[in-house]
């Protein structure tokens, strides 16, 4: 009788299917993982502008002499946002007490994230007594050409 050593090909399918699974259940981790990251950072840059924006005009009744090129210059960051777009920064022209994050350049989901997102520091979430996030914007485009405003001040 001879004794054979080695692996079958049904044994090595085997294996390569359970590495694929596995490889796939991992790519779908690090694209989660990114995806929070970004996500995480856009709030971290709209706290340190609007932190940069009062600190600022703090000593001012309102915000009419703002300069968002200004702003980015002084917080010494870019205005391009980790989705490839942009970061805003004007006054709101109905009432000049209160300034507008807007955050441009989303696709959808992210778009749609930052639309639920809790903003506690707005106009809005603070007027709807934290019912609301706070931000306003249009998730509708199936490009990245949505974009998110937030207000805030008084």
């Amino acid at each position: 009788m001879n004794q054979e050593s080695g692996r079958s090909m049904i044994e090595m399918l085997g294996v390569l299917a359970i590495m694929g699974v596995i490889t796939v259940g991992a790519i779908g981790m690090i694209s989660t993982a990114m995806r929070t990251q970004k996500l995480t950072t856009i709030n971290d840059q709209v706290v340190q502008m609007v932190t940069m924006v009062r600190n600022i005009h703090g000593e001012y009744d309102d915000f009419s002499n703002m300069n968002g090129t200004t702003i980015f210059g002084a917080i010494g960051m870019s205005n391009q946002n980790p989705y490839g777009g942009t970061y805003t920064l004007s006054v709101n022209p109905s009432n000049p007490r209160q300034f507008i994050v807007g955050i441009n350049g989303l696709g959808q989901n992210e778009c749609e994230s930052l639309l639920t997102k809790a903003w506690s520091d707005s106009v809005g979430y603070q007027l709807s007594n934290g019912k609301q996030g706070g931000a306003t914007g249009d998730c509708k485009s199936t490009g990245a050409n949505n974009s998110v405003q937030i207000i805030y001040g008084e």
